[in-house]
């Protein structure tokens, strides 16, 4: 473990990284890594998946966990390489990769902490793609859901797994990034308000007590707020009554 991170937690850890791969040393440390070196990724057809992972490695900030993130990210490759779709694919790699990572880090006597949030980075590392097809608010939200307190992480990772000479394409994918990033921020503020509105609208206020728009209806509404701050989402059965017993007091 203390060998692996401070190669990674250098500034600049390609060096450490080839010399150790070069060396010999790091096929004590992950000798799955070494595979990766004739394992051609058809995406990223400049560079074997090895010197691609290592490109990434390097992009990355020096976090122990994003940084082994991306040092597993493509480590489930050569366990799913399949020639049978017209190509080379690497289908569900990111689970395969998963696995493998918490294997070897739990072998690494690393923290569970790190070993569940690096797997769990590797698993989630593929779920960017597609993105650019279109995504629903639905399917946004349930990637930053799934990623939870890893969102962050996991963006930055996927940022940085964009090894490509085309600049075109590089600044496409982070455009995507940031129009990504956008929409999660956007609904976690729609969902934020929405869940500041009371139980029951302005309309179901004035049938319900037989009121007019105006001052009482705005008292109603901040009256069913307070409620809920206080005592959480409740029936609107239950609401009503509780309306009816302001509303009395108040009268």
């Amino acid at each position: 473990m203390d060998r692996l991170s401070e190669i990674l937690l250098e500034e600049d850890c390609a060096e450490g990284l080839w010399s150790s791969v070069e060396s010999g040393e790091m096929d004590d440390i992950i000798p799955e890594l070494s595979r990766l070196e004739m394992e051609q990724d058809p995406i990223h057809k400049h560079k074997d998946v090895l010197a691609h992972t290592i490109a990434v490695v390097n992009k990355t900030k020096p976090d122990i966990v994003i940084r082994l993130a991306a040092l597993f990210h493509d480590i489930g490759k050569p366990d799913t390489r399949s020639f049978s779709h017209g190509g080379v694919t690497f289908r569900h790699h990111e689970e395969v990769g998963a696995r493998i990572a918490r294997k070897r880090l739990k072998a690494l006597d690393f923290p569970e902490e790190i070993v569940q949030q690096v797997s769990e980075l590797v698993r989630l590392s593929g779920r960017f793609k597609g993105y650019a097809d279109g995504w629903s608010d639905s399917a946004v939200r349930r990637y930053a859901r799934d990623a939870g307190p890893l969102l962050g992480k996991l963006n930055h990772l996927i940022r940085c797994d964009c090894t490509t000479r085309n600049r075109v394409k590089e600044e496409g994918i982070q455009a995507a990034m940031d129009d990504l990033e956008i929409r999660i921020k956007d609904l976690a503020e729609e969902e934020r308000v929405k869940s500041e509105r009371p139980g029951l609208d302005g309309d179901e206020i004035m049938e319900h007590l037989g009121l007019a728009p105006g001052r009482e209806v705005g008292q109603a509404l901040k009256f069913l707020l307070e409620l809920k701050r206080e005592e959480g989402d409740l029936e609107k059965e239950e609401l009503r009554q509780r309306l009816n017993s302001w509303w009395s007091k108040k009268s």
